[in-house]
């Protein structure tokens, strides 16, 4: 994908709890941010399933915010590598001299912390962006406090723009907390759209991919997600009385935005149903103005930048929508359809305030830069 595109960013998942090596994983993003030109990012996760812990060995979890403060520890690490070890004019590469680089501007690190030690210089040369752009979906009080000192770009969470408005003013004071701008994060919210000419044709459209949907699958991924087991409840209990893990909140959300929900019992296959297409986010269904409208709502009240958009059936959600909403949100000029920084780095694009490819003032990678 890299070869076939200029501007594109890609985002890679790494987790800071089984990528055992920040000394590897840092190399690594250097490649691909070689590779790609400076449009890498990382999605730094901590993991949160017991299966993923057994399957490296462990025989149960990190607790919670251990992995956290693990994770500190982890990316402090990768800057020292990434901005640290190698000074800004380092590589020469000059034919006549043979010399690659000045080995007087390349240095090596000493760290020794409470959870990993490394004695090292990158291997790589500096790439554009050095630090890759930095997303993480923490919802955790201990997630957020992460998110405010190291993320760039934050997923969030919630299904109503009013609380995710919420989250959004508690980030922006926890940047200020720890000295960075309150816009320094680009907020991110998940999206689901079912979108077609009309309103009636896109309900239509939904009750048609609904009737494909695998209840027993959902089931599955939910009690992944929460550790409740759906199966031991009857079909036909009304879970607006149960105390299932994460199941309240959600029911609470869906009765306010799900059209007609008022006084509807609900029960195991309606929770199912509400969660088999785009999980625990928001679902925009309708005509493109009526979905729109929807996102403009975000926009406005939720204080978003952005949507991770997820899809219901590929291919087919992605084509409706560029089919039906894309005209509809250039009409309304919300949407632009160049790149501002043309070939330019994943950071450069995102944020858009022309200070180049590397990380900004207030954030801690910058604290190991060697000027």
């Amino acid at each position: 994908m890299a070869s076939v595109t200029k501007s594109l960013g890609f985002g890679v998942t790494a987790s800071t709890t089984y990528e055992l090596s920040p000394y590897a994983l840092a190399r690594k993003f250097s490649t691909l941010d070689h590779l790609t030109q400076g449009r890498i990012g990382w999605n730094i996760v901590t993991s949160f399933l017991d299966s993923a812990a057994k399957a490296y060995g462990l025989d149960e979890q990190i607790p919670h915010d251990e992995r956290y403060t693990r994770a500190d520890e982890y990316m402090e690490l990768t800057y020292k590598l990434w901005e640290g070890t190698w000074q800004d004019g380092a590589v020469k590469k000059d034919p006549e001299t043979k010399v690659y680089s000045d080995p007087s501007q390349v240095r090596g690190i000493e760290h020794k912390g409470k959870y990993f030690k490394s004695t090292a210089a990158n291997q790589l040369p500096p790439s554009k962006q050095r630090t890759p752009l930095l997303f993480q979906a923490g919802a955790s009080s201990a997630g957020k406090k992460f998110a405010a000192s190291h993320s760039e770009v934050m997923f969030l969470p919630g299904l109503e723009p009013e609380k995710t408005r919420l989250i959004v003013d508690d980030m922006r004071k926890q940047l200020v907390d720890v000295g960075r701008a309150p816009n320094s994060i680009k907020f991110v919210a998940g999206m689901l759209i079912v979108v077609d000419e009309t309103d009636e044709k896109a309900q239509a459209k939904y009750e048609e991919y609904l009737s494909y949907a695998d209840f027993e699958g959902t089931a599955t991924l939910f009690g992944g997600w929460t550790g409740a087991d759906l199966s031991k409840y009857e079909d036909d209990e009304d879970f607006a009385f149960t105390s299932v893990a994460g199941i309240q909140s959600l029911i609470q959300s869906w009765s306010k935005t799900i059209p007609n929900s008022n006084g509807l019992k609900w029960t195991k296959r309606r929770i199912l149903q509400e969660l088999s297409l785009g999980g625990v986010h928001p679902r925009a269904i309708g005509s493109p103005s009526t979905v729109a409208d929807i996102l403009q709502k975000w926009v406005d009240v939720g204080d978003v930048d952005g949507f991770n958009f997820s899809y219901a059936i590929s291919p087919g959600t992605f084509e409706d929508m560029i089919e039906f909403l894309w005209p509809e949100l250039r009409r309304r000029g919300v949407i632009w359809d160049e790149y501002q920084v043309p070939g330019g780095a994943a950071r450069e694009n995102y944020f858009l305030d022309g200070k180049g490819p590397r990380v900004r003032e207030g954030h801690p990678a910058r604290n190991f830069r060697w000027e």
